[in-house]
Formats: C-alpha cells, sequence, structure tokens
C-alpha cells in the first residue's frame, strides 16, 4: 500500500532527490534501452494539456470575455492552428492518441471507463510505445506533472506525479512515483508549483520532456478563492443556437443527456427547487461559463510562471511548447453541455506550438486540419527521433515552417462509449473543410449531414435530403477509405441494436 507523505517530499520526489528513492516498476520504458546520447542542441520540449477546453475559450482565438495573457504568448510566439480538432471527444481516449499518434480503435482506451459496461477496461497496454518513450530512449530526462486519466500506470518517465482519476479541484491528493501524497492549495497551482520543482532540478546535462497538463476546465469548476468574483458584473451572450429544439436531428441526438437545463451542478448554489425549467436553463449558462473561465484564470497564471522560468533561465530559444486540449466542450450550444458528439464545439481545441529556434513568431494557419494524433509525430520529428511507420498522425514540421506539402483533405471521427454516463450513442464521421458525414451506426441507425460553409451552427441536417443523396454518398465513400487506413474494421453485420442507457446526465 502507497504511504502518505507530506509536500516537502513530494517536492524530492518529483524534484530531483527521487533518485535516491526506488521508483515503482511501472515508471520504466516499457522494454526499451534507455538512454542513448541525444544531439549537443536537441530541444527540449514542454507539452502543456488542459482538460475540455474548447478552441474559443483563449483570447488569443478572439473571446472577447476571458483574457488569457500567457496562453496568448505562446500564440503570438509561434503559430495557431485554427483547424485544430481530435479524433475522439472523450478524455482518456483523446490523452491516449496524442500519446501514442494512434486512434482509438487501434490504441484500445475506447472509453473512460464510466458505467458498468467499461469500468473494467485497462489503460493502454504494457507493450504500448508512446512518443515519451522514444524520447527517453533518445537520452531526454521524461516527467509528468498534472492528469493522466488513463486507466494505466503512466510509463516512459523518469518522473511523474498524477492526480488519481479526476482529481480535486481544492488540497488534491496524488500520487509520485508510486507514493500518494496529498497536498494542499488549489490544484492547478500545485501542480504549476510541482512543474517548477522539476524544471528547477532536472539533470542539466540532458534535454528535457516535461508533460504539464491541467485538470481545468473539467467539471465541477472550482476556481481558486482569488478568481471567485470574476466575471460577477457580465451577462454571458446565449449561443445563436440556445434554444435550437434539435428538429430534425437523429433520436441519438435528441437522447443524449446533456441537456444544461438539467444539470445538476448548480443545484446548491442558491436556486429554488421550483425554479421553472427555462429559467433554471438560463441560471446554468452564466453559472457554468463564469467557472468555466475562472478555473481557466488559474491555468492561464501557471502557464505564466512556467513561461517566465524559460526566459528568465535562457530556455525559451530551445524549448518546443506545443498547447492544446484533450477535446472541446459544449457551453450551451444546441441547448448542451459536455462533449461527446461530433458538432464543433466539442471537437475544435486550440492548438499552439513555439519554438523560437525554428518557427516563426505570429503565425496563424487557418487552411490546414490538424489533429490530435499528430502531436506524437511532430514532437518526435522536430527532436530528432525517428517517427515510426505505423503512427497514424503525421508532423506538422512543413506546415511550422511554411513549406508547400501535400496534406490531408478529411479526418476520421470515432467515439465508443456507450452505454455510459451522458448516454451518447457510438458514432463516428467524416469532416471535410465544408462538409461533416456523421453515423451512428448501431441500430436503429442514423445519419447527420452539414453544410459548414452555409450552416456553421449545424442546425439543418441534409442527410435525408433527397437533393443531397450523391453528396452523402462521396462522403460514405470517403467514410469507408479513412477507416481502412487506419485498419478500423466494420462492426458485425448487422449492426447490433442499441442497448439502454440508464446512467444519466451524472456527474462525470
Amino acid at each position: 500500500m502507497a504511504r502518505a507523505i507530506n509536500r516537502r517530499e513530494a517536492l524530492k520526489l518529483i524534484g530531483g532527490a527521487a533518485a535516491s528513492l526506488p521508483l515503482a516498476r511501472w515508471s520504466g520504458n516499457v522494454g526499451l534501452p534507455q538512454g542513448g546520447a541525444p544531439p549537443r542542441d536537441a530541444p527540449n520540449i514542454i507539452f502543456i494539456m488542459t482538460d475540455d477546453q474548447r478552441q474559443d475559450a483563449m483570447s488569443a482565438y478572439g473571446n472577447k470575455i476571458l483574457k488569457t495573457p500567457n496562453m496568448d504568448r505562446i500564440a503570438a510566439g509561434g503559430i495557431r492552428f485554427t483547424e485544430a480538432f481530435v479524433t475522439n471527444a472523450l478524455c482518456a481516449p483523446s490523452r491516449a492518441s496524442i500519446l501514442t499518434g494512434l486512434y482509438s480503435h487501434a490504441h484500445g482506451v475506447i472509453t473512460n471507463g464510466d458505467g458498468p459496461v467499461y469500468r473494467n477496461q485497462p489503460g493502454l497496454r504494457d507493450d504500448q510505445i508512446t512518443f515519451v518513450h522514444l524520447l527517453r530512449q533518445a537520452g531526454y530526462h521524461t516527467a509528468l506533472v498534472g492528469k493522466w486519466h488513463i486507466r494505466s500506470w503512466p510509463t516512459g518517465f523518469d518522473q511523474w506525479i498524477i492526480l488519481p482519476g479526476q482529481g480535486s479541484y481544492h488540497d488534491p491528493n496524488m500520487i509520485a512515483n508510486g507514493v500518494r501524497v496529498k497536498m494542499r492549495g488549489h490544484v492547478e497551482d500545485v501542480i504549476g508549483d510541482q512543474a517548477l520543482t522539476f524544471l528547477q532540478n532536472r539533470p542539466k546535462d540532458k534535454p528535457f520532456c516535461l508533460l504539464y497538463q491541467f485538470k481545468a476546465p473539467h467539471r465541477a469548476w472550482l476556481p481558486a478563492a482569488r478568481f471567485e468574483k470574476m466575471f460577477d458584473d457580465i451577462d454571458i451572450p446565449t449561443p445563436r443556437t440556445f434554444e435550437d429544439r434539435l428538429e430534425g436531428r437523429p433520436e441519438a441526438v435528441r437522447k443524449a443527456e446533456m441537456a444544461i437545463a438539467d444539470m445538476p451542478d448548480f443545484r446548491d448554489r442558491g436556486a429554488p427547487e421550483t425554479l421553472p425549467r427555462q429559467e433554471r436553463k438560463r441560471r446554468n449558462l452564466q453559472l457554468l461559463v463564469k467557472n468555466y473561465y475562472r478555473v481557466l484564470l488559474g491555468v492561464d497564471e501557471n502557464v505564466g510562471r512556467v513561461l517566465d522560468f524559460l526566459d528568465k533561465n535562457g530556455l525559451a530559444e530551445n524549448t518546443i511548447i506545443v498547447y492544446t486540449s484533450d477535446n472541446g466542450f459544449f457551453l450551451g450550444e444546441h441547448g448542451l453541455f459536455d462533449k461527446r458528439l461530433m458538432y464543433e464545439p466539442s471537437i475544435r481545441v486550440p492548438m499552439l506550438v513555439r519554438f523560437p529556434a525554428r518557427v516563426k513568431s505570429g503565425q496563424v494557419d487557418s487552411t490546414h486540419i490538424v489533429l490530435n494524433i499528430d502531436v506524437a509525430p511532430t514532437l518526435l520529428n522536430l527532436a530528432g527521433v525517428p517517427v515510426p511507420s505505423w503512427m497514424h498522425g503525421r508532423s506538422w514540421l512543413p506546415l511550422l515552417e511554411r513549406q508547400e506539402t501535400p496534406w490531408r483533405d478529411a479526418f476520421l471521427y470515432e467515439y465508443y462509449e456507450y452505454p455510459a454516463v451522458h448516454c451518447v450513442r457510438k458514432n463516428r464521421g467524416v469532416r471535410t473543410d465544408r462538409w461533416k458525414l456523421i453515423h451512428f451506426w448501431e441500430q436503429p441507425e442514423e445519419w447527420e449531414l452539414y453544410d459548414l460553409k452555409n450552416d456553421s451552427d449545424e442546425t439543418n441536417n441534409l442527410a435525408n435530403r433527397p437533393e443531397h443523396s450523391e453528396r452523402v454518398r462521396i462522403l460514405r465513400a470517403k467514410l469507408a477509405e479513412l477507416r481502412r487506413e487506419v485498419g478500423d474494421m466494420d462492426p458485425p453485420s448487422p449492426a447490433p441494436s442499441v442497448l439502454p442507457c440508464t446512467s444519466g446526465i451524472g456527474r462525470g
């Protein structure tokens, strides 16, 4: 059984003194030889990831209410991608895809492990190689700080300190190299402290790779005390589709338990039980968005602390920073909250890259589709480490250096966690620069088609319109082609019938 230790001991564990302590067996490198000699000028890497941060929850992406000066520093110092998406809008599958460069059906982490059907689902396989393993093999010193949220222990890291499961916003429990630790303070500040301790005490004779991963802005949106009154004097605008009745949408969408009016999170904050549903819906929007923004202020501050450290210690020029999130989030669009569906607020994420030594500052790429599965090959490529041919993602190096290169014109999306919390049925789809086709493949089979050029809010489902039958045929063929390319096999024929879902709206 892991023992409880105090905060000072925890700082030693993550900060470098861990070399004198036995690391848990899972902190090794999955059978790969350790410690090659990296090139003398090998870049350092800091990969920053939030949880459930939609793309426009950052002032660099045009948010007029939420100010994120430190996230904006990364954007201004490098490149900001606007056409950035995840291939599965669910936390654990997306995180595993980032690590492996693979679609979730290939790495095997297809759900969060929620609900009775999936609670025993394993995490990443013991033999699954990630970009962290490959960097460590090449001589990098590797560390993980913050939220992990995969049902297997971290591997490939010299040092790690993680939140168990979702973790808590206040005084979180953590696990440092296999030892349980009770921390004091707000979780984003604790994670920031740990990141700085690692940077201060890291081996100075090796390049480092730090995964710096926050809990926010995941549910239940409990900000640090210093941010609790922020935005009190602001009325959050309602999205254009806030009153969407989901007419013409599949039953799979209408029955998903994601209505913002029904979310239970704010019932203890002074609203009478008899509040009419429409008033509760508007009230929940205000509370949700304000608290979502408040916890992101804590993230931004702690991003700034690390950026300041790099500047003060002469490390900024040769340090790659990638900033992203594991998926997006509905903030009232279509009257919904959470993610999972293949609609734009759910699948769009921020994607920033700063690397002053090689990437020109002030760039905005609004043309190329970039994906979470591209992170692994990109970081390996920038570090001069060979990219495995089995990775599904592609390196952004030619895009970062503004080279002409053939690029993807569409991508595959997949989602598998059903029946489980929020009751979103299994679906997959294809998105191009203009069109999106979504397929709920279990019986009763249902389709959605959206013209994103003329219907960016995705309110007019064209899938069953005769005049769009040829477009559906073309996109179905493209969907099949993309699935073949990544080894995504067809389900049994006929497809299974939909199981009943009683997991409810939950707190997951």
